[in-house]
């Protein structure tokens, strides 16, 4: 059974973070969805109601990220060559700071440290260059568009960085992906970029996304843009053993569905911490989910959740203080899937039910091209 409110808002999402903040003037806790019209959407976590909207992006928004201190605080990136923090308190004012690098720097992903000093973006590759540019938070000068450049590492990725995750518990430390089908991974604390990159991994396709996993969070987990799934353990980035726990250039095959379902694509994955393992979140192009169990002994099948979207999920994110899963797509609509941690845990036969809704049209998102310069990281 599906309810909620509709709001038209002439875009669909494509991005999703939480924050454990409680507005005190509206008793809710935030959900902040970026869309394709280059806004971002403030929700009611509980009720997925609009309480809120930022606008000041000029082209595609890459991401949205809370920050980890002050969760008033929201992130964002986006292709017109800026990062944002915006005072969610204050919905409809415009950012806080605004943060720059080149002119010619168009960004496609980015991440902020878990200490909240360092903020990083990945650019887009034009010739022969691409960027891992960086700045301190802290820094600020004329609204963060001087004085906060830390500086750039231009020679670890030769095409589009499409993927930036830093460690949630060692802010040093950092992994980005590419389309040129390379998985870096950092130790900023270390010094200029030959001696900060301490691993690199080849997923032979362009990387989609990356997780940080494992109980001691020690694990890689990356997708690509054609379905392959790689899973590395990089605990020790000087061992000669082999770092691959699980690798598949096309995964979908590894996992049976029940009843002739289809699993087209993955949306993502992600760590559950408290249930000590991967959450994979897969698809049908026409918006029945599946639920899977990833490990190094390959994926298992948990559920399926039907009766909600009708067209591709382009993000999800698992809210485990609700113990709700959040899904949105190029259908409009933004979903809240309720069930028991225990549901999600053990695969039990109850379903998964989808309890609100938010009905949103659908933008085509378009990748910009831009020029890049060259500087270097201090």
């Amino acid at each position: 059974m599906i309810h909620g409110d509709i709001i038209n808002t002439h875009a669909y999402s494509f991005s999703v973070s939480l924050s454990a903040l409680q507005m005190a003037e509206k008793g809710e806790h935030v959900l902040a969805v970026c869309c394709s019209n280059h806004s971002v959407h403030l929700h009611s976590r509980e009720t997925l109601r609009l309480v809120g909207e930022l606008q000041g992006h000029t082209a595609p928004v890459c991401g949205v990220r809370f920050s980890h201190l002050s969760p008033h605080l929201l992130f964002t990136g986006s292709a017109d060559g800026t990062l944002r923090c915006w005072d969610i308190r204050r919905p409809g004012s415009d950012a806080s700071q605004v943060f720059r690098s080149d002119s010619t720097h168009s960004y496609c992903s980015f991440d902020v440290s878990c200490s909240e000093r360092v903020l990083c973006a990945g650019t887009e590759q034009v010739e022969e260059d691409s960027f891992l540019v960086f700045w301190d938070v802290r820094m600020v000068q004329d609204r963060g568009e001087t004085g906060s450049l830390l500086g750039v590492y231009s020679e670890s990725h030769s095409d589009d960085i499409t993927t930036v995750k830093f460690h949630p518990r060692q802010a040093d430390r950092l992994a980005s992906g590419a389309t040129d089908g390379l998985v870096n991974v950092f130790d900023l604390s270390l010094g200029g970029e030959d001696d900060a990159l301490v691993t690199t991994c080849n997923c032979n396709s362009s990387a989609s996304s990356l997780c940080w996993t494992g109980k001691d969070l020690d694990q890689l987990l990356c997708l690509t843009h054609d379905e392959g799934l790689h899973l590395w353990d990089v605990a020790r980035p000087d061992s000669d053993d082999t770092l691959t726990l699980l690798s598949s250039a096309d995964a979908r095959p590894m996992v049976q569905l029940p009843d002739g379902a289809s699993l087209e694509y993955f949306v993502g994955g992600t760590w559950l911490s408290d249930e000590e393992r991967i959450l994979l979140v897969g698809g049908s192009n026409h918006g029945e989910l599946h639920l899977l169990d990833c490990s190094g002994r390959g994926l298992r099948f948990i559920k399926s959740l039907r009766g909600g979207h009708s067209a591709t999920v382009r993000c999800f994110q698992w809210d485990a203080i609700g113990r709700s899963l959040l899904t949105g797509g190029e259908d409009g609509q933004l979903l809240q899937w309720k069930a028991g941690a225990e549901e999600i845990s053990v695969g039990m036969k109850d379903s998964l039910k989808s309890i609100s809704s938010i009905q949103l049209k659908t933008k085509a998102h378009r990748k910009q091209a831009t020029q890049k310069g060259r500087s270097k990281l201090a």
